[in-house]
């Protein structure tokens, strides 16, 4: 199967301190990746890397078969590669509806004509409505933002970015900060997600890792430790390390 997606030898320094290290890795179209490592392995910069935000020292990412590493972050958003991010960037006295029209809006280059004319009016109204439904929304999809659960509104920023028409989706953990009485909400739309749409997600919650990845890559100190499937990671003892120490392997063996 051909990549739609890959980094190769990504590398970032800051000074004298290397904070990725030589990363690479591929995604065909329809993967379900999870990336994964303990506090400061730089997953955050591995993604601001990868989306235009910040420029590696070394290495390149390729996207449908394009080195996209000279773009910036804009381009890479309408070439399809679309991200979310760890804390929520939502207008609390804007609706859902209004958020996903916006966005579609934004996408046709229409951003500037008059909302009302397009929310329940033309095929926007279509593609926002499918987008809602797909999230488990439509039933709050008038409400304004600041109104909603938190978890609805984690399932809002997928939702904006799905109306990007993303080929690959970097989801920066998309359960942070949402009650664990909310995570199946999450976890069923992960589900619901286009089954072609190549997704990489950064999470701690890792029941909802295991549940959602056919893949996972670990990192630590900025490099990969770890590349295989969820049934293989655990027993990882580079994985158990990064994650638990050395107390984790004095334990094993004692």
């Amino acid at each position: 199967m051909s990549d739609l997606f890959r980094v190769e030898g990504l590398t970032k320094n800051f000074g004298g301190l290397a904070v990725s290290r030589n990363i690479s890795l591929s995604m065909p179209a329809g993967e379900r990746l999870a990336l994964i490592g303990p506090n400061g392995a730089g997953k955050t910069t591995f993604v601001n890397l990868v989306t235009g935000q910040i420029r590696p020292s070394a290495g390149r990412v390729v996207l449908a078969g394009e080195d996209v590493t000279g773009l910036g972050a804009v381009r890479r958003v309408r070439k399809g590669l679309v991200r979310t991010f760890q804390v929520t960037r939502l207008f609390s006295e804007l609706t859902p509806e209004e958020h996903v029209t916006l966005t579609v809006l934004q996408r046709e280059g229409k951003a500037r004509r008059i909302l009302s004319r397009f929310t329940g009016h033309s095929d926007v109204a279509g593609e926002v409505e499918g987008i809602l439904s797909t999230l488990g929304l439509l039933d709050v999809a008038r409400r304004r933002v600041g109104e909603i659960a938190y978890g609805q509104q984690r399932l809002l920023e997928i939702g904006i970015a799905l109306a990007l028409r993303p080929k690959v989706l970097l989801l920066d953990e998309p359960a942070a900060g949402v009650p664990s009485s909310d995570t199946p909400r999450i976890e069923q739309a992960l589900e619901r997600l286009p089954p072609s749409l190549a997704v990489l997600m950064i999470e701690h919650d890792m029941d909802l890792v295991f549940r959602f990845a056919r893949r996972v890559v670990v990192l630590a100190a900025g490099e990969i430790i770890f590349e295989g499937l969820p049934s293989e990671v655990a027993a990882d003892d580079r994985v158990r390390e990064a994650y638990l120490g050395n107390y984790a392997h004095a334990r094993s063996v004692a």
